[in-house]
């Protein structure tokens, strides 16, 4: 049975053709009810995603027909596709300054041909979904330059969370694929309902899709909570797979081996110690002579040639080594992406999926957010991992406290630049009290001097 797609969007066109079903573009123009009167925002969405799948079964003799429709809502206020640019302005300056909610309307008609008066038949059922999104604060500037890129009229909101929207994305709470216009997974809850076999496909052709709209919970050894992630460990580590391949044809490695080889032998007793052993660590030296480290998914852990100068010994060494572990092991990184939700992580992960050769610039922004650095209460717990895993592999922790000091002289008499280690981390008497605690040491008055965060529990 044929399946029709009832839309102009190419967003909801590029999304269905991730699940490698053949379908054809069924438009129709149906006028769009766009005030809510005595309806509910999902009422609202699926009257409008059922009358589209109405007209559009209209035009076929029979198939399967899918229609969408997606609204903002912002302080009871409903957005949808802005008619120019000035509004589309006004439209993405608001959301800028707060979260608005997605709501999407989903129908799908399932139309049976038949012979004689009344044997063809119909079936119909609509769902809804809804997530609500946070911007980042939007200047004039920055609206232009976007806009300059994307062209805001085709889109609910005016903004393509897909696309370089994902840029400006805070976080979301719920379906990232309900952003973009399509939830896929309530589609295919629809076709079950409906007992359609088409969609099995979709598991076959591309699991990686649907590994991200489902999740687990798993206990985390280092926050001691149990945690939702949308990806597996394997998905994880091909992730960082993807991400290695950018970062190896992009910076330059250290062609050093006797350095090489020092960290590796360090990294290697710091992961055997650690509370996460099921996947390979990789450590290597980048030839950079700005004083930074970063860890990626899935076990691959940098360190910059500039930081391994400034260490006076294999214990300072040995603890940097382990913070990044410490990040590896709390699944930093992965929290970082699910928050993110960014269309551009999606495409790492269908990159490195069987069939697929190309990372492409996906990659390159997921290596450029890592480079940005974690949250501040991130950093705090990868300070109190890494501490308790440089003694556990036989290192002195305090070779953490002598580092820190050290590199707080090294920012007051250098300029911050764009990948100076630390740059978003804690200020250092707040990050050497959590590591004192750790290691069992009495907290004097200095390590209470310029706390900015809640203390680390």
């Amino acid at each position: 049975m044929k399946l029709y797609l009832a839309s102009h969007s190419k967003a909801r066109k590029k999304l269905l053709e991730k699940t490698g079903l053949n379908f054809k573009i069924l438009p129709v123009k149906i006028k769009e009810q766009t005030r809510r009167g005595n309806l509910s925002y999902f009422q609202l969405v699926q009257n409008n995603a059922r009358k589209k799948a109405e007209s559009a079964s209209l035009k076929v003799a029979e198939g399967i027909i899918i229609a969408a429709d997606t609204v903002c809502v912002q302080g009871g206020k409903i957005f949808g596709k802005p008619k120019n640019i000035p509004e589309a302005r006004r439209m993405l300056k608001r959301f800028s300054r707060k979260p608005q909610v997605v709501y999407t309307g989903i129908a799908v008609i399932e139309k049976i041909k038949g012979k004689g008066i009344g044997r063809g038949k119909e079936r119909l059922l609509t769902d809804f979904e809804k997530t609500k999104v946070y911007m980042d604060k939007l200047s004039d500037q920055e609206i232009s330059a976007y806009f300059r890129k994307v062209s805001p009229l085709d889109k609910a909101g005016g903004f393509d969370i897909q696309g370089r929207g994902a840029f400006f994305i805070k976080k979301i709470e719920g379906c990232f694929c309900n952003v973009v216009g399509l939830p896929m997974r309530k589609l295919y809850l629809l076709f079950k309902k409906l007992n359609l076999k088409v969609f099995l496909p979709l598991f076959a052709i591309c699991p990686v899709l649907f590994a991200i709209m489902g999740c687990s919970t798993e206990y985390n050894l280092a926050t001691k909570k149990e945690e939702k992630y949308y990806y597996s460990t394997d998905q994880e580590v091909q992730m960082g797979k993807a991400i290695n391949k950018s970062v190896e044809k992009a910076l330059k490695f250290s062609n050093d081996p006797l350095v090489q080889k020092r960290i590796a032998d360090i990294g290697k007793k710091i992961a055997a110690v650690s509370d996460r052993k099921e996947i390979d660590y990789h450590f290597r030296v980048l030839d950079d002579d700005v004083v930074n480290a970063v860890s990626l998914p899935g076990g691959y852990i940098y360190v910059n040639s500039g930081l391994v100068d400034e260490a006076d010994n294999d214990d300072e060494l040995a603890c940097v080594l382990a913070h990044e572990v410490g990040h590896i092991v709390a699944r930093h990184s992965i929290k970082k992406l699910q928050a993110m939700q960014s269309y551009a992580i999606l495409r790492v992960l269908v990159a490195v999926a069987p069939g697929t050769s190309e990372v492409g610039g996906a990659a390159d922004a997921a290596y450029l957010q890592f480079l940005l650095g974690y949250s501040r209460q991130d950093e705090l717990l990868a300070d109190q991992l890494g501490a308790r895993y440089a003694k556990l592999a036989g290192y002195d922790p305090h070779g953490m406290i002598t580092f820190l000091t050290k590199l707080q002289e090294i920012n007051r008499r250098s300029p911050l630049r764009e990948r100076s280690y630390y740059k978003t981390h804690p200020y250092v008497p707040d990050r050497i009290r959590v590591v004192k605690q750790e290691i069992g040491e009495q907290i004097d008055f200095g390590d209470y001097i310029n706390i900015e965060d809640e203390t680390h529990k």
